[in-house]
């Protein structure tokens, strides 16, 4: 299966390694970023277009859907990677912005853009939607309620729009990348990426290739009778949480 994907937050990162695997696959990629000229550097890297904009934005996320239908074709597989600040926020200090702020992010931005996307799916047979969750809520750590969260809120929709779209043979799947160091994690010391390492039951790190390669498989034909799953891409390190 191929077509038209588009994947947000591909600017840099996880959704970057997704965009240029997903077009080694064959597909033709639309890339979003809200940084416009990294979305541009991205899509001439893999041979896409660049579709800039704010996904948490309705309007923005029309228009991005309309460009990336207008330039490729109707959108086949959607890859909802975009993501802002994480900051840790103690019990103590946490307020419902806090929430708001990853729920803009992880319930809102994917509502929008899978409402944006599946009449198009729909009129081509059938698609995919890959939401990039994340092992947080597994894992329950201090000072992450927040993000956690609405990742598992994530989780939730992604589980039901599964029961939803399915009949339109729409898939619906979850992504969720243990800690993947990427551009935004450049401070992180040798002894902590050997600390983390070190409770991985494969004994590394993993990279976005890993990640990219398994949305790949998702949004390939073969994943056709697979949806409402969620998928840790974190070497094993939640087997016993």
């Amino acid at each position: 299966m191929t077509g038209t994907a588009l994947v947000t937050g591909a600017g840099r990162g996880l959704g970057a390694a997704i965009a240029a695997t997903l077009a080694a696959h064959g597909w033709s990629v639309a890339v979003n970023d809200l940084d416009a000229e990294s979305a541009d550097r991205v899509a001439s890297s893999c041979g896409g277009v660049a579709v800039p904009g704010d996904v948490t934005d309705e309007d923005a996320v029309t228009s991005i859907v309309a460009s990336a239908s207008d330039r490729l074709g109707p959108v086949g597989c959607l890859v909802a990677n975009a993501t802002g600040p994480q900051p840790v926020v103690a019990l103590a200090d946490l307020t419902w912005r806090t929430h708001l702020d990853q729920l803009e992010f992880f319930v809102k931005s994917p509502t929008l853009l899978a409402r944006a996307v599946v009449p198009g799916m729909t009129a081509i047979g059938g698609g995919r939607i890959v939401n990039i969750g994340s092992d947080m809520p597994d894992r329950a750590l201090p000072g992450w309620s927040a993000y956690s969260a609405a990742k598992a809120a994530q989780l939730a929709l992604t589980r039901t729009w599964a029961r939803e779209l399915g009949p339109a043979n729409i898939t619906v799947n979850v992504v969720a990348p243990g800690w993947i160091p990427v551009e935004r994690h450049a401070d992180a010391t040798p002894a902590e990426r050997a600390a983390y390492a070190s409770e991985v039951p494969l004994a590394r790190l993993g990279t976005p290739q890993d990640v990219a390669e398994t949305v790949a498989f998702l949004a390939s034909g073969e994943a056709g009778f697979i949806t409402g799953q969620y998928f840790p891409v974190n070497g094993g390190h939640t087997i016993a949480r």
